[in-house]
């Protein structure tokens, strides 16, 4: 039997991934997104990338698949090391200018861009470093009607050792008429009932919420030439692990009141 002091301390980042990340999960969606003309993706480029968790697992699907990861956390980018088939960027997103088929930017970090002309900016960045061919950019955003209400969300997660990691995700302060909002990630790890770890503030975001007509706007003033809007889940999955996804078209039916969702913008 385990006891609170056998245990390993985990760091923000390990917590982070285990409560919050899916790579599993987003690999098929964004090949389903993507699609296969005129040939499947295998470059992709994640910007605002943290612990390149996502990176690492894209690469794992073939020898061919690449990766470039942008982020400006020395320690976030060095947790799972060198890989010889991922790229790995100490720089601003702006300035990154390797080329990919898939560039994705996940997490609300689409909102580190507080005005419209840092947006779009950086979305004729983006829109420069995708393959002429198909090129896809997607990023995520939430909305509806809790949008702006300041809250939290709560969610138990087992850690696989008989501990218990509680993750909340907490919406402190909120402007509608800017936009603007204030966001906080929270760890506490139990054991047995009792309280071992706690992480207050591990996480702090100052964001822009940027609805999703403002980032479709902002997507075709930028270049692209077909923006869509996709429901965070797959329509199905097959036996082999493909996704299937459509794009929203009936809001009303497919979105709930408080939703997230991915905007994927193609280049052609």
């Amino acid at each position: 039997m385990t006891t609170p002091s056998s245990h390993t301390t985990p760091d923000k980042h390990d917590l982070y991934e285990l409560c919050v990340q899916n790579p599993e999960a987003l690999i098929p969606l964004l090949n389903a997104i993507h699609g296969n003309n005129p040939k499947p993706p295998t470059i992709l480029a994640e910007d605002f990338a943290g612990t390149s968790i996502l990176s690492h697992q894209w690469v794992a699907q073939s020898e061919s698949h690449h990766a470039i990861c942008v982020d400006l956390d020395q320690e976030a980018l060095n947790k799972h090391g060198d890989h010889p088939r991922i790229k790995k960027q100490l720089i601003n997103v702006n300035d990154a200018t390797d080329p990919a088929d898939i560039l994705f930017v996940g997490n609300f970090s689409i909102g580190y861009h507080h005005t419209r002309a840092e947006l779009v900016t950086y979305l004729k960045q983006a829109h420069a470093r995708l393959k002429e061919t198909n090129g896809t950019f997607l990023c995520d955003t939430y909305g509806g009607e809790t949008a702006f209400a300041p809250g939290g969300v709560h969610r138990p997660t087992p850690m696989g050792d008989g501990r218990l990691c509680r993750y909340t995700w907490e919406q402190r302060d909120a402007n509608p008429l800017t936009g603007m909002v204030k966001n906080y990630i929270h760890f506490r790890i139990e054991h047995a009932g009792t309280i071992t770890d706690e992480y207050d503030d591990a996480f702090t975001y100052h964001w822009r919420l940027w609805s999703v007509p403002e980032l479709r706007d902002a997507m075709l003033e930028s270049g692209f030439k077909q923006v869509q809007c996709y429901a965070k889940l797959p329509d199905a999955v097959d036996d082999e692990g493909n996704a299937y996804i459509n794009p929203i078209e009936d809001p009303q039916e497919e979105l709930v009141e408080s939703f997230i969702v991915l905007i994927g913008a193609r280049v052609s």
